[in-house]
């Protein structure tokens, strides 16, 4: 296990070194509390994609925390943070919320969401190869019909994963191709499928029509699915996260967000803001390029890797 959170740790060492390791930084360098560190701690949060609203709350618990205990100390503030920071992560999350412990379904049914270049195929891969590690029998369906390139790099990971995959011709319907799918999961008995949306910018409007033609075909060949909807987001995007996650919930329920790029995003924020303001976890993170890259959101796992700074390790 220790292994493990030493190389998630390593993982998230680009974030953690812009974003944690700059707090430390900042109390070292104060010789009291003062009005000026409580500002240079909430432009760290703000520019490192926490948000400002939320910045300004942190800090604001910060300040009266520290006067309530009558802290003197400028490197106490940091510990008073960091439990400030972990207590917005933890709040009405399991400690063992697992995305890949699934109920007795079958099939299973996934769909991802998301824009393009958000790494929503990279991330299907990826789950596709760790499902079929467990012995799973993983159907992937190639719903993102506008663009070959789409079909084509998705299939690439259908065969690095070793599993199965449902296409069609470029510009067909996807709804059709992602009902013809779930059909053949069915019929097969595959236990689980993983389905490919179109990630094109859409019309608020658009967005809700094709997405809640995908929605019914999906229910057409399997009444009970999706059971879980997935939005893909680029961590590095930032603030635009949040209002892509609030544009896609508004037009299909999301279930979870799996958040890529977070191993080389120096604004590892993000991930408190998207808890802070959106009612929809976090569930799994991409942290590389290989496709063993991907980790299970567990909180306390994640605060292990994150917060420590890798002192007295046994």
């Amino acid at each position: 296990m220790l292994s493990k959170i030493r190389s998630f740790r390593d993982k998230l060492s680009k974030s953690k070194t812009s974003f944690i390791d700059r707090i430390a930084e900042t109390v070292r360098g104060s010789d009291a509390i003062t009005d000026e560190l409580y500002d240079d701690l909430e432009e760290i949060l703000i520019m490192n994609d926490t948000g400002a609203e939320l910045a300004d709350e942190m800090i604001t618990e910060l300040r009266a925390e520290i006067a309530k205990d009558r802290i003197k100390n400028p490197e106490v503030v940091q510990i008073y943070l960091l439990d400030i920071m972990q207590n917005i992560l933890f709040k009405d999350v399991p400690d063992d919320l697992d995305f890949f412990d699934l109920p007795d379904a079958k099939p299973y049914v996934i769909a991802f969401v998301g824009v393009n270049g958000t790494g929503k195929t990279t991330t299907i891969g990826k789950v596709a190869n760790r499902f079929a590690a467990m012995g799973k029998k993983v159907l992937i369906v190639a719903g993102d019909t506008f663009r070959a390139a789409a079909i084509e790099q998705v299939a690439i990971w259908a065969d690095r994963a070793g599993v199965q995959i449902i296409r069609s011709e470029p510009n067909r319907d996807p709804a059709a191709v992602i009902f013809d799918g779930v059909k053949t999961a069915v019929d097969e008995s595959y236990d689980i499928v993983l389905i490919d949306t179109a990630g094109r910018q859409h019309t608020r409007d658009r967005l809700m029509k094709e997405l809640s033609k995908i929605d019914r075909s999906i229910k057409k060949a399997c009444p009970e699915a999706p059971h879980q909807t997935i939005l893909v987001v680029d961590s590095t995007t930032g603030q635009n996260a949040i209002s892509q996650a609030t544009h896609f919930n508004e037009s299909i329920k999301l279930t979870g967000i799996a958040l890529t790029k977070f191993d080389g995003t120096a604004r590892g924020g993000i991930i408190f803001n998207i808890k802070k303001n959106l009612d929809i976890p976090v569930v799994l993170l991409g942290v590389g390029e290989g496709i063993d890259d991907l980790e299970t959101f567990h909180v306390p796992r994640f605060m292990k890797a994150f917060f420590d700074r890798g002192e007295g390790d046994e």
